[in-house]
């Protein structure tokens, strides 16, 4: 079913944005206790940005059940 790939590749690219907002966040911390100052990174930003790809995959995830439900809605309709 196309809806399932399609949602499984929005899956995929909520948690490559994840990771690397967390990636960023962690490298500016590692900087920051170096140089004993705070990182040029927008923490705020970079939340913001966690949350929405945390929003995504859930979204997606919903999307990916609905269509497994239908499918199987399908199937017992054919028996």
């Amino acid at each position: 079913m196309q809806a399932i790939s399609i949602a499984a590749s929005g899956m995929m690219a909520a948690a490559d944005r994840l990771h690397a907002s967390a990636q960023r966040v962690a490298s500016a911390d590692a900087q920051a206790d170096r140089a004993q100052t705070l990182g040029d990174v927008d923490y705020v930003n970079e939340r913001v940005q966690q949350i929405g790809a945390a929003t995504d995959f859930k979204a997606n995830a919903a999307v990916i059940r609905t269509a497994d439900e239908m499918t199987g809605a399908l199937l017992n309709l054919k028996v």
